[in-house]
């Protein structure tokens, strides 16, 4: 894997963008003009979550509209989407792109999976069969164009055996660190961070307290942040300041720029930078700052 696993580590340069497909446009030319604008700031890569579906037509705009954006999911859900399907639509997009898309597959939470009527047991065995699934398919995905949702050390050893890598979602430069331990030297380690972009910590505070609640009734994300020592003290209400200060960047361009690094000096590969508009909207103006200083960097380091 390393040839190929080293051409996508430096396709995707230190920074892109996480972006939930829920703050996209939904039609083909308002994506194609994304791509576009992405290409136009100089940002190589945009990892799209919230679960986009298997036929990855979301992808496949995106990436019309560019020249040289790579695109990414984080995550494809494995208990909604067919992995025939999924494989079928790597092979359209890698026969139109080549290897500008990276399929982000993941086990997702147990309310995702009791939605369908399938029971949440074995994440990680499942994350397995789905795998097989694909390396099976009449199109295999090859295991250096897929990666992992991966937040402990079990799921990260997977990505690192059977993937790319890993994309650790809301976590911290201390869980970076030991993911990289684990992972070892050559797997991607890509890990999403949120952005605000206000001066004020208590507005900063309150985006990031909207986008956060979701996530504090998720076992997952209560066991990995235990993991990192926080308590239910943190987990409480709306969430302790020293939880949103952990998972939110926010101040000043260069206070991010600081925050983000860290996950750089702790082994991360990469960092999908999710910038939050106050308003919930999809944060073009946010791309465009942070865009100009991820130019800037390194020599501004």
């Amino acid at each position: 894997m390393g040839s190929m696993t080293n051409t996508l580590r430096t396709r995707i340069g230190s920074f892109g963008f996480w972006v939930s497909r829920k703050r996209l446009p939904t039609d083909e030319r308002g994506l194609r003009e994304i791509g576009a604008e992405l290409d136009d700031i100089g940002v190589p890569a945009l990892w799209v979550g919230g679960s986009p579906t298997a036929d990855l037509t979301i992808a496949e705009h995106l990436l019309a509209g560019s020249n040289r954006l790579l695109v990414g999911t984080s995550i494809l859900n494995i208990w909604t989407e067919d992995p025939a399907v999924v494989a079928a639509s790597c092979r359209r997009l890698a026969d139109a792109f080549g290897d500008r898309f990276v399929l982000g597959i993941g086990a997702g939470h147990a309310p995702t999976a009791e939605q369908t009527g399938q029971a949440y047991v074995r994440p990680l065995g499942r994350l397995r069969g789905y795998l097989d699934d694909l390396d099976h398919a009449e199109h295999p995905v090859r295991a250096e164009a897929r990666m992992l949702a991966a937040l402990g050390p079990k799921a990260l050893e997977l990505a690192a055996e059977r993937s790319a890598g890993a994309l650790p979602y809301l976590t911290t430069p201390e869980h970076t660190r030991e993911a990289r331990q684990i992972m070892g030297a050559e797997a991607l380690l890509v890990p999403e961070h949120k952005v605000v972009l206000l001066d004020d910590p208590g507005a900063a505070r309150a985006v990031g307290r909207s986008i956060l609640r979701t996530y504090l009734i998720l076992p997952n994300y209560l066991n990995s942040w235990r993991r990192l020592g926080f308590t239910d003290e943190d987990f409480a209400g709306e969430g302790s300041d020293r939880l949103v200060d952990a998972m939110v960047a926010h101040g000043d361009i260069d206070a991010v720029m600081t925050r983000l690094v860290e996950h750089l000096d702790a082994g991360a590969d990469h960092v999908a930078v999710q910038p939050l508009a106050p308003d919930g909207t999809l944060p073009l103006a946010q791309w465009r700052l942070l865009a100009a200083a991820f130019r800037d960097f390194p020599a501004a380091r």
